[in-house]
């Protein structure tokens, strides 16, 4: 989902009179010498803003350099990250459709022998192979106030999988109503970028609709490459908002965010298909409320959501809205976005619970200082590595590249890999975590907080964080 530039620079002034789109596609290191010296940054062909555009800051600029080296960084690594996820996805999934190592070798020489189908309800991603676990937690009643959040963590973490499984887990052991899954148009980038699914909860007293997006896959560049990009759009009275997250959600390559469009239904677009779905649902059922979740880049999409909702004046469908519940989710806009955001859920009574897990690199990027336009808003729900929570006005080391934060955050990661060979023990055999999930904390050795990403600490925060923190809402 990284930002490109097409031959021609297309930006609609109708919607967006400034904006900043970086490519870093045929960039050299004299192209990027020259614009740390030059403060017309308008100048480059690998940037696109509108004529004459400036930018004095010698800081900013070096930002935007980093941003456009780690994009080309990933852009390198796409197919060999591509190549080792689908390694470390090929291995477990084979061995669970044979019946095990065994099997395999009876199969093989019986002629039986059964290759993975990606989709089957039994197939899974590599987030998935990271955290098994499919049920809700039964001890989480309706009345306890984890249960909405427990509810949109196990949606998030769902996402990432393929349709089947999400339907079979939503049906046979939420024991919900699966209301379908979608699979979107990104006009920039012609390709489904952005997928999710839409369920029905009528379990407690009235019926909760939920909308969970797809976050980033940890192989796939392309949407690494989109958490560190810089590039936005200025929206009319709603401020700069990251430009790859409202191409993935269905901006417009020339008309913007009209309220309407004329759908074409072999290629829909995420915002305009769940409106409409949650509006014909919410008709048969006045009481009914709906919430929206996300993981990493499925969080920053989810908040996306409710601010194009505002945009388009949707009051009756912001009214039905219970809560955005955000796990490791990317910086989304600038400072005037936040407050525009502020005021949409504080006029709405909605509840924003942005969870931060301890040193999760995600919600540390884009890079937030007095010359980044990128910044967090609202309360942090923040956990530590033992899923002790305190609510603060922002994430603890919110840039990430402290040497400060050095040496505690590689001690960390030393401790959450032993960590993962005791919570089997301390806390039941729901916390056992797989051979691959603990491969993954191993890269935490080496990169402090990747691991801390994934959604498995994010679902354990939500079963055994103190329920006293999660009736903490909206705040600032």
């Amino acid at each position: 989902m990284a930002t490109e530039l097409s031959s021609t620079k297309i930006c609609d002034k109708s919607f967006c009179e400034d904006y900043l789109l970086l490519s870093p596609k045929d960039v050299t290191l004299w192209n990027l010498i020259m614009l740390l010296l030059s403060k017309n940054i308008g100048h480059r062909s690998f940037i696109d803003c509108p004529a004459g555009t400036t930018e004095e800051s010698f800081s900013r600029r070096f930002v935007i350099v980093i941003s456009i080296v780690a994009q080309m960084v990933l852009t390198l690594l796409y197919k060999p990250l591509s190549w080792v996820g689908s390694a470390i996805e090929f291995l477990p999934n084979f061995m669970d459709a044979n019946g095990g190592f065994l099997d395999i070798l009876l199969n093989l020489l019986s002629g039986k022998l059964v290759l993975p189908n990606k989709e089957s309800p039994e197939f899974l991603t590599v987030v998935g192979l990271l955290d098994i676990r499919r049920d809700l937690d039964k001890t989480i009643k309706h009345e306890d106030p984890r249960y909405t959040s427990a509810l949109a963590v196990m949606a998030a973490k769902s996402a990432y999988e393929n349709a089947a499984y999400i339907k079979d887990t939503v049906e046979k052991y939420w024991k919900m109503e699966f209301l379908g899954f979608f699979d979107c148009w990104n006009d920039y980038e012609e390709d489904y970028t952005t997928q999710g699914f839409m369920w029905s909860d009528k379990t407690g007293d009235s019926e909760l609709i939920g909308v969970s997006f797809r976050g980033t896959s940890p192989f796939n560049a392309k949407d690494w490459s989109s958490d560190v990009d810089l590039s936005w759009y200025e929206l009319p009275g709603i401020g700069k908002v990251h430009a790859g997250f409202l191409k993935a959600l269905g901006l417009q390559k020339k008309q913007g965010w009209p309220k309407d469009i004329q759908q074409d239904k072999q290629k829909p677009y995420a915002y305009y298909v769940i409106r409409q779905k949650l509006k014909e649902r919410l008709e048969n059922n006045p009481d009914a409320k709906f919430l929206v979740t996300g993981h990493s880049l499925g969080a920053a999409l989810s908040i996306v959501f409710p601010a194009i909702l505002a945009h388009h004046n949707e009051t009756e469908l912001l009214s039905k809205l219970e809560g955005v519940y955000t796990f490791g989710q990317p910086r989304v806009g600038d400072h005037k976005f936040g407050e525009f955001m502020k005021d949409v859920l504080v006029t709405h009574g909605l509840r924003y619970r942005r969870f931060v897990y301890c040193n999760d690199l995600v919600p540390r990027v884009p890079f937030d200082d007095s010359d980044v336009y990128f910044k967090h808003f609202g309360d942090c729900h923040y956990y530590n590595s033992f899923y002790e929570g305190q609510v603060l006005p922002e994430e603890p080391n919110k840039n990430y590249f402290s040497m400060f934060a050095l040496i505690p955050m590689f001690i960390n990661a030393v401790w959450e890999l032993l960590r993962s060979f005791i919570m089997y023990y301390h806390n039941g055999p729901e916390y056992y975590e797989t051979y691959t999930c603990r491969g993954c904390r191993l890269i935490g050795l080496l990169i402090a907080g990747l691991p801390a990403h994934g959604p498995t600490d994010y679902v354990n925060l939500t079963r055994l964080g103190s329920p006293e923190l999660f009736m903490a809402s909206f705040v600032n």
